[in-house]
């Protein structure tokens, strides 16, 4: 049932009640998140320095560090929730021009349509548009019989870098004039009044964006594939709310269309001075190089040098008092033309070839911008450093360093020919646009809000494959993002936004914490060896008070809410989070391909049982059942003492426990099976009353 309009702003009383009760919940979270620091940094610090087993060094060593990696996180989680923000929307003002997008690539057409219908019912007044990547004729027909908007790429994107989705939300971008985006995507069927809950927020000047949560509909309760996530959707955002840095989810989002556009073009400014300040600093280096070479009676040679060298200090100059790049670079060019016209044009060729023989610089790249294995076209900001020195360091003749240094001011375009757009709003730097825009608005000193009310009913993938392929996804655009883009080192965050960032990411390293975690029992069980000095009374009076408290922090932040899928799947989807951050740094820094992979929203799996989905879950349940076994063995003929062994199987029962989803999202068939299995059950228990 949809509240009404008189339904949906709280009183002042109302509002003065829902504080005063949040007030003394928020003690006790704190009380809470002190207590876990605590009893957590005394617990690692006497790990580190008191119980290491230095003779097994090679697994005691990365069982405290995968200790100290989960209590770090057990402290950001407790930063996070430190400053919880519960809203309550201002009433929406009238006159607002809203454009909803609707982001599509190959979703079926029925999907897409029962999605751009509800975005059309939405009562506040919009214009509604189908933005579709997959440029479908159906889907084209379809909008205009609907009196709906269909957007798809323009020309200039033809041959040109794509950028997934941010490119499709980009090319909107253009097409449209609303002061404010609705972005969603095409299986998140929105509620009639989206708007009216949360366009009151734009009030505040400031204010960039408004995330909704994204809930599922068609979830069992039991949520085998751990599709809803109602920790993350409730206190972490929440949390972050607190400190400004709740961001963007990429589907169920208002933003402000003015604070995109300043980004775009910040960044646009921002990337043509950095590419033209490092072509400066190879330019003098190049001046330098030739000037020293020259012999006697070289004078009017080195002066012509000389007067290069000038004009590019003129040129820094310039650009610091705030001069236009394209003017400053061109009056550069005409000077040294004219400087190329009064010398001896005798080392021509020799320059070519010399140019030519540089195999790891391509000068025409350079001019033009070329693609990197991600999709996104660097230019002259992201050339490696190393083809910059090395056009540095070669003898240059004077000629030839003359027109070395024309070329290198001369590749800094500010059309940026090898994009679509100069002006790109959305980032491009991942495969998810989302986390990465909203840091650098945050950087730029506008606002975010969390609104906490299901406003959109999603889909949430239907088998086991396209849950992993939309994991994978997310974990690397996050990882991605992290490589290029790491919030400690971004200028205009807080320092309390830079953790929540942090925290994000922070999180996609817990697979490797989790092969220590499985490895760690493993090993004892079946060799004996012990990652800590002795199982002590002093190590379990240390440690399980910090499990223990740790946990009631989770129960009192969620209050009520079911966060037990959410924790098993953190560590059962290790070999997904491990492979993120290796594919990332692949694409990164070795300029792999990564491919992009829209979700499936539809059942993807036929009869046969993905087994082969989920291997590395299965050796790792596999190695630890037979280390239970040979661990009890060992311990009936002498080899292993009591306590030891039963503290490591109630450990390995924990991780099997853990892995145990794993075995339920193979099995899970979706939505409908689900529903008909369950009728079956019903109808079958009623049948022998």
């Amino acid at each position: 049932m949809q509240p009404s309009p008189s339904d949906s702003f709280q009183s002042d009383q109302e509002s003065a009640d829902q504080n005063a009760t949040s007030g003394g919940r928020t003690l006790l979270i704190r009380a809470i998140v002190l207590v876990t620091a605590v009893l957590g940094l005394n617990y690692i610090v006497w790990r580190w320095l008191f119980s290491i087993n230095w003779d097994a060094w090679w697994i005691a060593i990365p069982l405290v560090l995968a200790e100290t990696y989960s209590l770090i996180d057990s402290l950001l989680f407790g930063f996070t929730v430190w400053k919880l923000k519960k809203r309550v929307p201002p009433k929406a003002p009238e006159g607002l021009t809203v454009d909803v997008f609707i982001t599509t690539y190959n979703e079926p057409l029925d999907l897409v349509l029962t999605t751009a219908r509800a975005a059309k019912a939405i009562r506040y007044p919009h214009k509604t548009w189908i933005l579709d990547d997959g440029n479908r004729a159906e889907v084209r027909e379809a909008a205009e019989a609907e009196g709906i908007g269909w957007i798809t790429r323009s020309a200039d994107w033809k041959d040109m870098p794509r950028h997934a989705k941010a490119g499709n939300l980009n090319n909107a971008l253009m097409s449209t004039d609303g002061e404010f985006l609705v972005i969603l995507d095409a299986d998140q069927i929105p509620d009639p009044l989206l708007l009216d809950r949360t366009l009151g927020y734009f009030t505040n000047e400031k204010m960039a964006l408004v995330q909704t949560p994204q809930v599922f509909i068609n979830v069992p309760d039991s949520d085998p594939l751990g599709s809803q996530a109602p920790l993350f959707y409730g206190p972490i955002q929440q949390g972050k709310d607190g400190w400004n840095a709740a961001f963007f989810c990429g589907s169920n989002a208002i933003i402000r269309r003015e604070a995109l556009m300043q980004l775009g073009v910040t960044r646009y400014v921002s990337e043509i001075e950095l590419a033209l300040y490092r072509a400066l600093k190879t330019s003098n280096k190049v001046i330098a190089k030739a000037k020293k070479s020259l012999g006697p009676g070289n004078e009017r040679v080195g002066e012509a040098l000389d007067l290069v060298a000038k004009d590019l200090r003129r040129v820094r100059r310039r650009l610091q008092k705030g001069h236009g790049i394209s003017e400053v670079t061109y009056e550069f060019q005409q000077r040294v033309a004219a400087v190329t016209r009064n010398l001896v044009a005798a080392d021509i060729a020799a320059f070519q070839e010399d140019l030519a023989s540089l195999s790891d610089l391509d000068i025409e790249g350079l001019e033009s911008g070329s693609q990197d294995a991600s999709g996104t076209t660097p230019g002259l900001a992201l050339v490696d450093d190393s083809a910059l020195d090395q056009l540095a360091q070669r003898s240059w003749s004077p000629l030839a360093a003359i027109e070395a240094v024309r070329v290198l001011i001369e590749s800094v375009n500010a059309d940026r020919s090898g994009e679509a757009q100069a002006v790109m709003p959305m980032a491009t730097i991942s495969v998810t646009e989302d986390m990465a825009t909203c840091m650098r608005l945050h950087a730029l000193g506008w606002e975010s809000a969390y609104h906490h009310e299901k406003l959109a009913d999603g889909l949430a993938p239907e088998d086991l494959n396209s849950m992993l392929t939309q994991r994978l996804r997310w974990a690397q655009g996050t990882i991605q993002v992290m490589f290029r883009e790491n919030p400690f080192a971004q200028k205009g965050l807080t320092f309390a936004q830079k953790l929540m960032y942090g925290a994000t990411m922070w999180s996609y390293l817990s697979g490797f914490a989790a092969v220590v975690y499985i490895a760690a029992p493993i090993i004892y069980l079946i060799f004996g060896i012990l990652p800590v000095n002795s199982i002590s009374t002093e190590f379990f009076v240390r440690l399980i008070p910090f499990l223990l408290v740790n946990q009631l922090l989770f129960a009192v932040v969620g209050k009520g809410v079911k966060t037990w899928r959410g924790q098993q799947y953190s560590l059962a989807l290790f070999p997904v989070w491990i492979r993120s951050i290796t594919s990332a740094f692949g694409n990164v820094y070795l300029g792999r391909s990564l491919d992009f992979a829209v979700t499936p929203k539809t059942l993807q799996q036929d009869a046969q049982l993905r087994w082969d989905l989920v291997k590395p879950q299965l050796w790792a349940m596999g190695l630890l059942v037979a280390a239970v076994i040979i661990g009890i063995i060992r311990m009936a003929v002498g080899q292993a003492d009591l306590l030891g062994t039963s503290v490591n199987i109630v450990w390995v029962i924990f991780d099997l426990v853990i892995f145990s989803v794993i075995i339920e999202a193979v099995r899970y068939r979706g939505y409908e099976h689900y529903q008909s299995d369950i009728a079956k059950a019903k109808a079958q228990r009623e049948s022998t009353r």
